[in-house]
């Protein structure tokens, strides 16, 4: 099902009952943040804040927050039916005879189907503001935690171009309010956005949208191979095109059903102290210094929402986008790896701390080939340990992985230190930014031909008839 825009699958939510409102006064300083922190971590609804004090706007949060909601946003009744979408891509063939050419022409029509549709206006063009109207102090931008530095946009998709390729992109970097104009620019270093910003000569033009159709805002955060385009992937997502106009002030183009844009632009050179911000990985972030994004001018729906999320110790509402990517990306990491069967990114591992892989081992050192290759891999990159076990451990069980880490290593020989790697920017036990070490745990059943000459043990079994036996006999045990 494609959402033309948010409304659209708030409507959805709020008709099945997985979205309710609050109409007591509540406030975007750290009260706001302590209900959705409590409804996230006990698997409540999304909400919609309709008296939030001091603002005329009201606040939308949680909206990704149970499997259930991002299952209805992304239009499947699982996630890995988006994953047996891409596998499907992914083995496309070519044609043999009339037939196949007719298929392949028909793919190749859907597939058009899902580029991005200029249009002239639409509903985020209804208010235009410009010079002193443009400000941000009419909007309820949350103060989420006690020792942020001050309120932060916190689901904000930040559009780009390349001054080079003049390719477009959208990712999500949080912005610190400075002022009614000025915001933080957080695109840290392995970002594309801090790619296009390299590029720049002078200054950079952004859009930022705060409210968009729930596919635009999940692909803004997807780890997509280099140079392909968000937008088309949300397309794909949604099977029909996403309607795109043309900003105001800024060469760039943003959804056209989105609640609110601020235009504007980030000056090369500029910086200022940004931070501290409670983050996703459950520690504030350090002040650092980051650019400064200077607003031009603001379109907006008449009475638009404010959409945020909260970020804190997991579980919170990123732990289902996080889960969504693992299941999405799946397929992508077997065409590179077909030995894989499975994954698990941890949502206490908060996206790039743990990775659990399962394998199907053919030869020696299969589980180290793997390790290596997905550290060179993408945004895989980032990952601090990587567990590799055999394709008989469920690797969404932990107590069955943690099973095998503990019966089937032994430590000198199974474990690996690669220092001066990549880390994420939010990796706060590395002692330089952006450079610490990797972890590989072979967790897999040794080898003969691996050096290991000892017999390897029987794993206990039931027989299956008497599994049968007892299956049938259990309402007569009394238990």
């Amino acid at each position: 099902m494609a959402f033309s825009d948010l409304r659209e699958f708030m409507a959805l939510l709020e008709e099945r009952g997985l979205l309710k409102r609050v109409s007591v006064e509540v406030d975007p300083f750290l009260e706001i943040t302590e209900i959705v922190d409590r409804l996230v971590k006990s698997g409540g609804c999304a909400v919609l804040f309709e008296n939030v004090k001091g603002y005329d706007l009201p606040v939308l949060a949680n909206l990704f927050g149970s499997m259930e909601r991002i299952c209805l946003a992304l239009g499947v009744d699982d996630l890995d039916d988006v994953g047996r979408r891409i596998e499907e891509l992914l083995r496309f063939d070519a044609p043999g005879g009339l037939r196949g050419g007719l298929r392949m022409l028909s793919r190749l029509r859907e597939f058009a189907g899902f580029k991005p549709r200029i249009v002239k206006t639409g509903p985020c063009k209804e208010v235009v503001l410009r010079g002193g109207d443009a400000s941000l102090d009419r909007f309820p931008i949350l103060t989420c935690w006690p020792g942020d530095g001050g309120p932060f946009i916190t689901l904000p998709l930040v559009f780009t171009k390349n001054p080079r390729t003049g390719r477009q992109n959208v990712g999500m970097y949080r912005m610190q309010k400075f002022d009614s104009s000025t915001t933080g620019m957080h695109w840290q270093i392995h970002k594309h956005g801090a790619r296009d910003f390299e590029d720049a000569e002078e200054r950079l033009e952004v859009a930022v949208v705060i409210g968009a159709d729930p596919v635009v805002v999940y692909a803004a955060t997807a780890p997509l191979p280099e140079g392909f385009d968000e937008i088309f992937f949300a397309g794909f997502l949604r099977g029909k095109g996403v309607d795109l106009v043309k900003c105001e002030s800024v060469d760039l183009f943003v959804p056209a059903g989105s609640e609110i844009v601020l235009e504007g632009y980030v000056e090369v050179g500029e910086t200022r102290m940004e931070g501290p911000f409670g983050d996703h990985t459950g520690y504030y972030s350090l002040p650092d210094i980051y650019p400064v994004f200077h607003i031009t001018c603001i379109t907006h729906r008449r009475s638009p929402i404010y959409h945020a999320t909260v970020v804190g110790r997991p579980p919170m509402e990123d732990a289902y986008l996080g889960k969504a990517t693992e299941r999405i990306f799946l397929p992508i990491l077997r065409a590179h790896f077909p030995e894989i069967v499975d994954m698990n990114l941890p949502v206490e591992g908060v996206f790039h701390n743990l990775a659990i892989v399962s394998i199907d081992k053919r030869y020696p050192g299969h589980a180290r080939k793997v390790m290596l290759g997905l550290w060179g891999l993408g945004q895989m990159s980032f990952t601090k340990v990587l567990i590799v076990v055999d394709r008989d451990v469920n690797v969404h069980d932990i107590s069955e992985v943690l099973w095998a880490v503990t019966t089937r290593i032994d430590p000198a020989r199974d474990v690996i230190l690669i220092p001066n790697t990549p880390t994420d920017t939010l990796d706060h036990a590395s002692s330089i930014p952006n450079l610490g070490s990797k972890m590989g745990i072979d967790a897999t059943i040794k080898r003969e031909d691996e050096g290991f000459m000892r017999e390897w043990p029987s794993v206990l079994t039931m027989r299956e008839d008497i599994k049968k036996m007892v299956d049938e006999k259990w309402g007569n045990y009394g238990l």
